[in-house]
This record gives structure tokens, sequence and C-alpha cells, in this order.
């Protein structure tokens, strides 16, 4: 079992930024692929970002490419998302999850086994 908890949401005018943080539990977490998502009111869940169980592979939407970074430390057990010129179009609901069957990156939410609580990022104009 993985427990999975972010921080580092928050308040933050359009064009700063923001950094979340996923900590999770499990002496396995180097294996598993990490993603973000986010859900804004009224919307589906979307992929936001991705790396791989090992830190060397990433993958972005096209939304947040360029603006948005993804690391991960696995002697902590932690997945950032860093987040630079931020719109108001970024306003949600953030949520990391991870894969426990594949180390690599997929963008459906289906195919993630454990999620995180969530952290609530708004951008305003």
């Amino acid at each position: 079992q993985v427990e999975l908890v972010e921080s580092g949401g928050g308040l933050v005018q359009a064009g700063g930024s923001l950094r979340l943080s996923c900590a999770a539990s499990g002496r396995t977490f180097s294996r598993y692929g990490v993603a973000w998502f986010r859900q804004a009111p009224g919307k589906e869940r979307e992929f936001v970002a991705g790396i791989t169980g090992s830190g060397g592979g990433t993958n972005f939407a096209n939304s947040v490419k360029g603006r948005f970074t993804i690391s991960r430390d696995n002697a902590k057990n932690t997945v950032y998302l860093q987040m630079n010129s931020l719109k108001v179009e970024d306003t949600a609901v953030y949520y990391c999850a991870a894969d426990a069957d594949y180390s690599g990156i997929v963008r459906t939410a289906l195919n993630y086994d454990y999620w995180g609580q969530g952290t609530q990022v708004t951008v305003s104009s």
C-alpha cells in the first residue's frame, strides 16, 4: 500500500510560481511511474505531467509544456511539480498519482493505483 500526500498549493497571481510536492510512503516508490493530474470545477480530470520511476523520462501536457517541470527525489520518496508563468486557466485541484504496475508514464487516470487527496491551486488575474 502506498500513501501519497500533496502539498504546496495556494493562491498566486498570474505569472507567478508554485512548487507542489507529493510525498509517498513505501519502500518501492522508485519503481512507480508518477503523474500529476488536475481537475477544474465542471471539467474532467486531465493529465498534467508524468515522470518515470528512475526520473530519467518526463512527459507534459501541451498546455503546460515549457512552463512546468517535474522531478523526483527517490531517496526522499518525493515528486515535485514546479509551475512557472502560471495562468488563470491553471486553477484546479492538483492530484499526484502512482502506477504500481508500470515505471513509465501513462496519461490515462484509470491506470494509476494510488492517489493523493489533492491540493488546490488558484491563480488570480
